[in-house]
């Protein structure tokens, strides 16, 4: 209960940081530098990801402008458990990408099973309340031979990662967790990975972008 408790908070925190965020940025611009960074991140992935055309994937904890931006030439599913809410948002437009389903529920109660060739979740993983799960949910989506591409924010220091565990040092992450042990994650479940980039430096965070292939 008091691990549910946490999430809900986290994701009541989610919203607001949003709002806040978003709340002095011009629509149209805010969308074109997201659109900007997302084909930055896809030119730095070093495996052929996205060379077959009109894949089934998955933008997996999408936000308001995820990587479904961007997919136009894909068959996507954006799943995230604030859908609704962003729609109050003016920089979320759902019409703006017919190539895309949104689906709004939390990353937990996914059912679907070998739909995706490939599976993208960026800057979600540390948001979920069961991370295990949640890793179940994504390999069980995954076609045989599918990738998935997982980013997130990685602890450096493990004092660090501990203190933020214990006491709430970011309240929108529930998950606190080092780089080794989210590759365990995937690699518990039999996902090879392909590759481990380290995208950017911080002070108490790394932030990485793993991609692992499910064998066929």
């Amino acid at each position: 209960m008091k691990k549910k408790l946490k999430w809900r908070l986290a994701q009541e925190l989610e919203y607001k940081w949003w709002q806040q965020y978003l709340h002095k940025k011009e629509p149209s611009q805010y969308l074109q530098y997201k659109k900007t960074y997302w084909l930055q991140v896809l030119s730095s992935l070093k495996e052929p990801i996205l060379e077959k055309p009109n894949q089934s994937i998955l933008d997996a904890g999408c936000g308001p402008a995820g990587l479904f931006m961007v997919l136009e030439s894909h068959r996507v599913v954006a799943l995230d458990p604030l859908l609704e809410r962003y729609k109050n948002l003016p920089h979320f437009n759902t019409e703006a990408y017919p190539w895309t389903r949104f689906l709004q529920s939390p990353l937990e109660l996914l059912t679907d099973k070998e739909q995706y060739d490939t599976i993208f979740c960026m800057n979600a993983i540390n948001h979920v309340n069961d991370i295990a799960l949640c890793c179940q949910r994504l390999f069980d989506a995954l076609k045989p031979g599918g990738h998935l591409v997982l980013s997130t924010d990685a602890h450096r220091f493990p004092f660090l990662k501990k203190i933020f565990q214990w006491l709430p040092g970011d309240m929108l992450h529930p998950v606190q967790l080092d780089i080794d042990e989210y590759k365990k994650y995937l690699t518990d479940l039999k996902l090879e990975i392909k590759n481990s980039i380290r995208y950017k430096e911080a002070g108490i965070f790394n932030y990485y972008i793993l991609i692992a292939r499910k064998n066929e």
